[in-house]
């Protein structure tokens, strides 16, 4: 066997952070604001985006598990928020944004990610929030050094699951798309991966998707990123 993998891509939410432990408030905020305080229908905007208000858990798949702020201002708005479009999504920006300053990474990660990065492994980070909510999160868990290629959904490489995130960080990195792995916990992520062409599709289950959901698209699942090793990124 002959290692094929030089780089790993990782979604964030769920992924590198604490979903619903991060998620919920901001969420809760965005949805307040979206429905100008009125409480009944910020309940349907969190429904709508994917999240009980009951348990505070948020639905694999969900506008709140995959799409971007645009995505979420647009449902939003067709559920009866009284917001611009323009001024919700810079709004959700921004909460998204103040979200990241209290974001940790899922325990154990900061090890795995230092021995990833000493054994010479490229690492990149391609999400659904901005660019800046991506690079704040970095900054705030203090791992950013760590990553030499970052993407959000305003970052002019398209959404996921298109396969233009994966192809931006082959562009600047140098590395063929088929020596990449990409690592998510949503079939978003790994549609994008199928889409660009990885050289591994690895889901993981410390987000919001199951077994069931990212099995038909994964070449292997673990139970989180700090399970990745020298030996797991070894191919045939």
């Amino acid at each position: 066997m002959a290692c094929t993998i030089k780089a790993i891509l990782f979604d964030k939410d769920g992924t590198l952070l604490d979903f619903d432990a991060t998620w919920a408030s901001p969420q809760e905020q965005a949805a307040s604001f979206a429905a100008n305080g009125d409480e009944l229908l910020s309940k349907r905007l969190l429904v709508a985006g994917g999240m009980d208000p009951g348990t505070r858990k948020t639905a694999a798949g969900s506008l709140f598990s995959a799409g971007n702020a645009l995505e979420i201002a647009e449902a939003f708005i067709n559920e009866g928020a009284p917001r611009s479009l323009e001024h919700l999504t810079s709004a959700l920006d921004q909460i998204f944004l103040e979200g990241m300053q209290k974001a940790k990474l899922l325990p154990g990660l900061e090890t795995s990610l230092h021995e990833l990065h000493n054994a010479g492994y490229i690492l990149g980070v391609a999400s659904s929030d901005s660019e800046a909510s991506i690079a704040a999160f970095l900054r705030t868990t203090g791992v950013i050094d760590l990553f030499s290629f970052i993407a959000g959904y305003d970052s002019g490489h398209g959404h996921k699951p298109g396969p233009g995130m994966v192809k931006a960080f082959s562009g600047t990195t140098g590395i063929p798309v088929s020596q990449i792995a990409v690592a998510g916990d949503n079939t978003h992520d790994l549609e994008m991966a199928k889409n660009a062409g990885a050289g591994l599709k690895i889901g993981v289950l410390s987000g919001t998707g199951t077994a069931a959901d990212l099995s038909p698209l994964a070449d292997l699942i673990l139970e989180s990123c700090t399970d990745l090793s020298e030996q797991v990124l070894v191919r045939p």
